[in-house]
């Protein structure tokens, strides 16, 4: 494997502005960070027409349809279209549209936040993917490059501008990533997929570490900019993204000038695209290591190519997404406020969990809870209502799949959270042990091997019934995946689990690998260890109830949180404790249920096809 540092094939820059390479229309309104361009749709449909007609061979539509954001699930005829929302940023009228496009397009009748701050609808007839993109586009949403080897959705804090621990927002450096990036020549057909996060602090609150690139806000005499990260990934070969440069200067545009290097170098290593799944810029950084990859990132910078490019000041000024959220927040409370009469404990509770003040004196955000991630049509338009009666007009979505709503007076939060609880959204426990992170699992996805969403269901309700008090035990974070790509991070999750199967004769049972030990908060990021168990579907509800148990029953003191109490008592103690669920059962009448996976009515099989990221 020769690692390329010579130019392969020409770059381009991104061309006269306001034309199809580099679109002129940008507004600093929430949620209108991608350009839309019209033509795209109408090419998009008559692609789809061909490609139904049998004049386009399926390998090529797919890939088209792949930059649009246009996934293809396991059930045929049909798509997920990924809308992106970088940073998680939406706006009240954009809730109204997805409540919209979930009704009329959307058989089960929602839409799912994703742990990328993305919104996905699933189950789409492809004839009707191209009207459902421009219903969308009216509203400002894009799903432009939500999918295929190119810039994923940007992920953020979304907690940016209002959190107390902040260096500076990095809000208007991200919208400004955004734009550059979004159908720039070098990122259209790369080795991989680029995942990107921005942190304004060292909380780390976008989880830089699993990102292929990543800026954390730093600040240098006045002068602002990012620590780069460059190298990090879940999936089958984790790793955390190592510090590459220390600094590089925001204003002066030098911040896409090095994230443009990195893509070229990566994008020129043409080994990793003998093998696409692994063909991650995490791979390059494994084998060369980072004091290599600085070396390449110094050469790369000394090329031709920078001085054909528009590097500077006006670049970031005329690219940054600029919104004053203060100047539309509520300036007095809300007439006729109401606040707790009587018992005050569901609604303490509440804020106790849920809200955090902000840095801004006399407002909170608001984190709203949402199992699954899945909303109706329903709730999407009474969160859009609540967005706009008492908030700054706008919220972000989170990696947890939750939604905060920004710039709430202190005296509307009772309020809010009356109405949130009309719509069925009023949960306390916002990124607790009930607040349990799946991905869509064999709901939809093509490489889905178990039911993710059906358990975190049934993990979620044992949980519920356990009737948890202990505040060290609340702060467990529980996520699975149906599959070992891990869409739901579940390598860092306090207790995670992974999709498996297990064979008893001549049948399947579904099954989870757990993994134990993860973490994502407070800056650092590791990967949970993976236990020498195979769980059988139907009994991991009963395994993290005893984990739990056991954790509550023989941590070293109050103050022991759980990860400390799994360094200490070993991988081993947590495998023991579950050893007899891991044994096998023959089929019969009494074990049948154990061979169908959560919310299914028929004997399980492994049915995976081949994932389109890797197209």
């Amino acid at each position: 494997m020769e690692v390329i540092v010579a130019e392969s094939k020409t770059q381009e820059g991104k061309g006269r502005v306001g034309t199809l390479e580099n679109p002129e229309a940008y507004s600093n309104v929430p949620g209108h960070i991608i350009p839309i361009i019209e033509r795209e749709f109408v090419d998009f449909d008559n692609e789809a027409e061909q490609f139904l007609a049998g004049d386009l061979p399926e390998n090529e539509f797919i890939g088209f349809r792949l930059k649009q954001g246009v996934y293809g699930q396991r059930q045929s005829d049909v798509q997920m279209i990924r809308i992106k929302l970088p940073f998680g940023g939406v706006t009240p009228e954009q809730m109204d549209t997805f409540a919209d496009v979930v009704e009329r397009w959307a058989p089960l009748a929602k839409g799912h936040i994703t742990t990328r701050q993305n919104i996905q609808i699933h189950h789409v007839p492809l004839r009707d993917t191209e009207q459902l993109l421009k219903v969308i586009a009216e509203a400002g949403l894009s799903s432009r490059e939500g999918c295929g080897n190119t810039v994923r959705n940007v992920t953020g804090d979304p907690w940016a501008g209002v959190a107390p621990d902040e260096i500076f927002d990095p809000t208007p450096y991200a919208g400004a990533f955004v734009r550059y990036f979004v159908r720039h020549p070098t990122t259209q057909l790369m080795p991989r997929k680029i995942k990107t996060a921005f942190s304004g602090s060292d909380e780390d609150r976008a989880i830089t570490g699993i990102h292929d690139i990543a800026f954390i806000s730093r600040e240098r005499d006045g002068v602002r900019g990012f620590e780069l990260r460059v190298g990090g990934g879940t999936a089958i070969m984790p790793r955390v993204a190592p510090p590459i440069l220390d600094f590089v200067e925001a204003d002066n545009g030098d911040y896409l000038k090095v994230a443009e290097a990195v893509f070229r170098i990566f994008d020129r290593q043409e080994w990793l695209r003998v093998n696409r799944a692994r063909a991650r810029i995490k791979v390059l950084i494994d084998k060369i290591g980072a004091d290599a990859f600085r070396d390449l990132l110094d050469e790369e910078l000394r090329g031709d190519w920078v001085g054909e490019r528009e590097f500077g000041p006006e670049l970031v000024q005329r690219l940054s997404y600029e919104d004053d959220e203060e100047a539309r927040a509520p300036q007095a409370p809300v007439a006729g406020a109401s606040s707790p009469n009587g018992d005050r404990q569901a609604f303490d509770r509440f804020v106790e969990s849920n809200v955090q003040a902000q840095r801004q004196a006399g407002f909170s955000t608001v984190e709203v809870k949402v199992n699954r991630g899945d909303l109706t049509p329903e709730q999407f338009r009474g969160l859009g209502q609540v967005m706009r009666d008492y908030g700054g007009g706008n919220a972000r979505s989170t990696v947890q799949q939750n939604l905060v709503l920004r710039w709430i007076r202190d005296e509307s939060i009772y309020d809010v959270w009356t109405k949130l609880s009309e719509l069925g959204l009023g949960d306390p426990g916002a990124r607790e042990i009930s607040d349990v992170v799946s991905c869509p699992g064999t709901d939809s996805c093509k490489l889905g091997i178990t039911s993710s969403m059906g358990l975190n269901r049934a993990v979620k309700e044992r949980i519920d019934e356990m009737k948890l008090d202990d505040q060290l035990t609340r702060q467990i974070h529980i996520k699975m995946s149906g599959c070992p790509n891990g869409c739901s991070q579940h390598h860092i999750a306090n207790i995670g689990f992974y999709g498996a199967s297990l064979k008893i004769g001549d049948r399947q049972m579904p099954a989870y690998i757990p993994h134990i030990g993860g973490n994502y908060e407070g800056g650092t990021v590791l990967y949970g260890k993976r236990l020498k168990s195979r769980l059988p579907a139907k009994r991991v509800p009963e395994a993290v109830e005893r984990w739990v148990r056991m954790y509550e029953a023989e941590r070293a003191d109050d103050g022991e949180a759980f990860n400390a109490f799994a360094d200490r008592v070993g991988q081993e103690r947590f495998e023991i404790e579950v050893k007899d669920l891991t044994m096998p059962v023959d089929f019969s009448l009494e074990t049948m249920q154990e061979f169908i996976d959560w919310q299914r009515a028929t004997p399980y099989e492994v049915i995976r096809g081949e994932g389109e990221c890797a197209i």
